[in-house]
């Protein structure tokens, strides 16, 4: 294995495991980790999404299309 492609090893380890730690942070029905952050602070805004829960799903958006993308990476570095 090569230096390239160990490297893409590590960085796909790591979007998955953020990807992984991404998703758990978002609050289900009854609330999640989230509310930790910020996320179940404003109750008056009728349901609405907070700024933190909206950044937090677009990170998510854009860690879990990295991670995509580096799965087919890895899939025609490796084959």
């Amino acid at each position: 294995m090569s230096i390239v492609e160990a490297i893409l090893v590590i960085v796909h380890v790591l979007l998955s495991l953020a990807v992984v730690a991404l998703v758990l942070l978002h609050s289900g029905k009854g609330g999640g980790l989230s509310d930790v952050f910020g996320g179940g602070m404003s109750t008056s805004n009728l349901g609405g999404s907070t700024v933190v829960e909206r950044n937090l799903d677009r990170l998510t958006w854009i860690t879990g299309i990295l991670f995509g993308i580096s799965t087919f990476v890895l899939t025609f570095v490796l084959s």
